[in-house]
């Protein structure tokens, strides 16, 4: 055994000392690199061997390390190019051609940022303005790891042209094209974002330390993936049960089919189509349970029925009170016939045990289809069985956890922002904070901790842009309260931080979806932020930002920074709304407002004294129609600093 430990780690030596010259993946052809600051190129070779790189007439040499690693910094270059990166040593030598010097943007998030072009509004009118060979688009592949990579396994560098640009972000995309036309130099997007992800995946463990409220949970993070689906399964378990100790066994899963089984506590699913990952049954996979009660009447109970179970096509186990009916696969939407008499009148309880789907497998457990697959029908009775589903996922049987964003913090920074150090950037545009919203007041600390987190790691105070939430779901009032307005105002707040600045985007949202497909206004409020701070041209960079608050006579003034040429109410009418104000109660009633030169007015009809104010209080602030003349929105604001709904929530 030990000879063969002694030829095993003679071969591994050997491999090691004849590894063959490499790049960091983000070095290829058509990469742009950041002008007028240093510029780091690095990748790997023999431990110690001598390594040579040109680029626009500049020579540097330096040694690989113990390790292989090797690394130089070119001295900063104007835009310009294209130039040849050529890069030597004794395992070999490697040439990256079409390399420009610009500007370079990473773009970061989850969805909206994520969002392409091919989705964006106008898309065939967009390709016909795509034509950018200076533009260029990286995209970093989804992945999750426990520990800091070194690398990207895959990506390249895309050139703007009809043909790519649907594949590019589109908030990045726009962004670009402004910057491109408007300076005339090359202009990179280093794209690393994921739907869904919450900020805390984005974090490194390093800082995760540094912060008094996440600490505890960095000093809990697993070692392997296997340790990681014991510890996700224990979240799981105490998210459903409120006990994270309580296993079901599977005597206590045969008690699901039972006559009678009271499944009321189960997980509310509301609709049954849909993944179970976004219904908070996070990227489990194995087997789970579906129930529901239908109430049947008695002039269907006697009849053979069709029961429509929309696409699930594992094998079904389906039980009627009690009562297997059904066991086998269905593909396309189920109809599954039901025998006369199995129904009783009343009310009856439906049990179906099923598994992953088998030809989508990435989707787990969940239904396919609409909500027109899901019924109850006999002749022309038909009962709706869209809604009002309870779900359970199977702890007996075997399951594991897909390793995705979500699963575990840091994760999503080791794999897709730490390979990315210290890639010479002018500075970030993030869109992200949907999935945070829960946590919204924990968020004031969080964000500002990544940006932190970042430029520490790139030794770089870079510029940070970022879009605050847009509108969507409910139009709360400010007594109801608000997840989103509690998120945003954590957006706001964190433009203390300096070289910060904040896209508002609550007028072109959409209420009834949380991705809206105008993403060219967020670009060109993004690219007006930096227009302003990193280019120096004189544009108005934001709309009105509440700055202070005079109480006095039954009336609220308040004055506001970047009025530009005056405030205006975006209406026909030109009234404003979206204010609310409260007296000492804490009650809050919806107000008037009027614009007085470059204030606001606020009062009740009915004499109520504020105390407090708050404009846009709401997910989906729809009346909200303060602006400036130059036509951008006001940022939703509270005067009050009253706790909120999601103060002490944190992340687990």
């Amino acid at each position: 055994m030990k000879r063969l430990l002694s030829v095993l780690s003679f071969f591994a030596l050997c491999a090691t000392a004849n590894a063959q010259l490499k790049l960091a993946r983000l070095f290829s052809d058509h990469v742009v690199l950041q002008r007028q600051k240093p510029i780091p190129v690095w990748g790997w070779a023999n431990a110690g061997e001598t390594i040579t790189a040109s680029l626009a007439n500049q020579t540097q040499s330096t040694k690989a390390d113990a390790s292989g690693k090797w690394m130089v910094r070119f001295s900063p270059l104007e835009a310009g190019g294209p130039y040849q990166l050529t890069v030597a040593g004794k395992s070999g030598k490697l040439n990256v051609n079409d390399v420009l010097i610009g500007e370079v943007w990473l773009c970061s998030g989850q969805s909206n940022m994520e969002w392409p072009v091919s989705q964006a509004n106008n898309f065939i009118e967009e390709k016909k303005d795509a034509d950018y060979p200076q533009i260029r688009h990286f995209y970093v592949e989804h992945e999750v790891m426990l520990s800091p990579q070194a690398d990207l396994k895959s990506g390249e560098w895309k050139i703007s042209t009809p043909e790519t640009i649907g594949n590019f972000t589109a908030v990045g995309f726009f962004f670009a094209r402004e910057l491109y036309q408007k300076l005339h130099i090359p202009v990179g997007l280093l794209h690393s974002s994921w739907g869904g992800s919450q900020i805390e995946g984005w974090i490194s463990k390093e800082f995760m330390f540094k912060d008094d409220e996440l600490s505890a949970y960095a000093k809990t993070l697993p070692e392997n993936w296997q340790q990681a689906d014991v510890m996700l399964d224990k979240k799981t378990r105490k998210s459903i049960f409120g006990d994270d100790t309580f296993n079901p066994s599977e005597a206590d899963e045969k008690k699901y089919f039972e006559s009678g089984y009271d499944f009321s506590k189960w997980w509310n699913a509301g609709s049954p189509l849909g993944q179970w990952d976004w219904k908070g049954i996070w990227m489990f996979r194995g087997n789970g349970y579906m129930a529901r009660t239908i109430e049947v009447p008695a002039d269907m109970a006697n009849k053979e029925t069709t029961l429509g179970l929309g696409i699930q096509d594992s094998k079904n186990h389906i039980y009627i009170n009690g009562k297997l009916v059904y066991e086998g696969t269905e593909q396309g939407p189920r109809k599954i016939i039901i025998p006369a008499n199995t129904w009783k009148a009343g009310n009856n309880q439906l049990m179906i045990k099923f598994g992953n789907m088998v030809s989508s497998s990435w989707y787990g457990l969940g239904l396919m289809g609409t909500e027109n697959d899901l019924y109850l029908s006999a002749g022309n009775n038909r009962i709706s069985l869209a809604n009002d589903w309870k779900i359970m996922p199977s702890f007996a049987d075997k399951h594991e956890y897909l390793h995705s964003s979500n699963n575990l913090g840091t994760t999503i920074y080791n794999a897709m922002i730490a390979p990315l150090v210290p890639f010479g950037i002018r500075g970030v545009l993030w869109y992200q904070g949907e999935s945070n919203a829960g946590r919204a007041y924990q968020y004031r600390k969080s964000f500002p901790l990544m940006i932190k987190d970042w430029r520490t790691h790139w030794n770089d105070d870079f510029s940070f842009y970022f879009v605050q939430l847009s509108s969507y779901g409910s139009y709360q009032n400010s007594n109801q309260g608000s997840n989103w307005g509690e998120l945003r105002e954590a957006q706001t707040l964190t433009l203390s931080v300096p070289k910060t600045g904040m896209a508002v985007t609550t007028d072109i949202g959409n209420p009834k979806d949380i991705h809206p497909t105008n993403k060219q206004d967020v670009g060109h409020r993004l690219a007006l932020i930096a227009l302003k701070s990193d280019y120096g041209q004189n544009v108005l960079h934001s709309g009105p930002m509440y700055e202070s608050v005079k109480f006095e006579d039954g009336k609220a003034t308040l004055s506001f920074r970047y009025v530009g040429g005056g405030l205006m109410a975006k209406d026909k009418f030109g009234y404003l709304k979206g204010f609310e104000i409260a007296a000492e109660d804490k009650t809050f009633y919806y107000a008037k407002a009027e614009i007085v030169g470059n204030n606001v007015v606020v009062y009740h009809p009915k004499g109520q004294k504020p105390v407090a104010v708050r404009y846009g209080w709401a997910d989906a602030l729809e009346d909200a129609n303060l602006f400036n003349v130059e036509g951008l929105p006001a940022s939703p604001f509270r005067t009050d600093d009253w706790k909120g709904l999601t103060f002490g929530k944190k992340f687990e």
